[in-house]
């Protein structure tokens, strides 16, 4: 008998299997929230487009060298918050503190804000202006001016009443370079104050949870910390605002910058009863919740108890705590010790833990 032909083969796709996509092809919610999606959009899109070393350096901000030498700190952020007013603060306070705060990260004294507004027609005027004289309030007390602006106006039903951009610029007088960059092996790493409290303020609003004592917003300036560091004549290595991602995601990014690894324990990690209970009852890790007004300052370890007691003096919030230390390795890493002994990685959130937070 004949053997039978054998059939053609196939022409293979190159797969074995199905695979997910190493791209998404449109934006998500996951994409503004300060984690691993956002990342990859900035990696993705913006750090290839605009290429320069002050967008390398990923910081909070530009550092920028003026011809005469003098060295100015150059940032900007926009404003979605939901909603607009929430317990200890509203967007206006929000965008303000915002920007002044990144600015502080990059050792500079904020000068000067620019403020665009998006409105949706149909927005109350009333409601803008009380928007606008919480910004005015803000920057009193930041000591910075809004010297510029924008208006825009959208039809209705195409916006969401009102978001806010800032920018703003600030001067650096120290002789430091704070920056990721300047990060070093056996630095301490203080954490200024409680966190949690910006993110579970708003979550708590929106889910209508209520508790015996107020859940308010750490939203802050933190310009008297900063200054107060900066005059002490500190070896300041690096400050950092904990905002979108809250402090895991801010400890990753200053591991990965670096290229050093970053070890906390978590007992010594400040979190409110209020803030913790509001966490287990939404299913949150605090560590991943937004802040508006606490920072980590690394310093070399021998100078930790001296940063700390200025930042317990003068930062918003508190107590300030010494929660970790830098090592060498493995880069990139960042450890968390358990209350019972045990170590976990610390990764940044895949996608959006809490949307439209600031």
């Amino acid at each position: 008998m004949a053997t039978p032909p054998t059939p053609p083969t196939p022409p293979s796709s190159g797969l074995s299997c199905p695979v997910p996509l190493s791209h998404r092809t449109e934006i998500t919610v996951g994409h503004g929230g300060g984690g691993r999606l956002t990342q990859e959009l900035i990696d993705r899109v913006f750090r290839p487009a605009f290429a320069n070393p002050a967008l390398e350096a990923q910081h909070d901000g530009a550092l920028l060298r003026l011809p005469d030498g003098t060295r100015l700190a150059f940032t900007t952020d926009s404003h979605v918050v939901s909603p607009l007013f929430f317990p200890g603060g509203d967007i206006g306070e929000i965008a303000v503190n915002g920007t002044v705060n990144d600015l502080c990260m990059c050792g500079a004294r904020p000068l000067w804000l620019s403020a665009g507004f998006v409105l949706e027609e149909g927005f109350p005027i009333a409601t803008l202006e009380k928007v606008v004289a919480s910004m005015k309030a803000a920057a009193v007390v930041a000591g910075v001016s809004i010297v510029t602006g924008d208006t825009k106006v959208v039809e209705r039903g195409k916006g969401d009443g009102l978001y806010v951009t800032t920018a703003g610029v600030g001067v650096i007088e120290t002789k430091l370079t704070i920056a990721p960059a300047s990060i070093r092996a056996g630095d301490a790493v203080i954490l200024s104050g409680d966190i949690g409290r910006h993110g579970m303020a708003i979550m708590a609003t929106r889910a209508g949870l209520e508790f015996e004592s107020a859940l308010v917003s750490d939203c802050a300036p933190l310009v008297a910390p900063v200054q107060a560091l900066l005059q002490s004549g500190l070896e300041i290595h690096c400050l950092r605002d904990l905002t979108r991602g809250g402090l895991a995601t801010t400890l990753v990014e200053l591991a990965e910058s670096s290229k050093l690894s970053i070890a906390v324990d978590a007992a010594k990690i400040p979190v409110s009863e209020l803030v913790q209970g509001a966490c287990e009852i939404l299913g949150l890790d605090p560590l991943y919740v937004a802040n508006e007004g606490r920072f980590v300052c690394l310093v070399p370890a021998a100078q930790a108890a001296e940063a700390l007691a200025i930042i317990a003096k003068t930062a918003p919030g508190g107590p300030p705590a010494v929660i970790g230390h830098v090592d060498a390795g493995p880069a990139g890493q960042v450890t968390q010790r358990s209350v019972i002994g045990a170590e976990r990685i610390v990764d940044r959130l895949s996608g959006e833990q809490l949307p439209r937070i600031c």
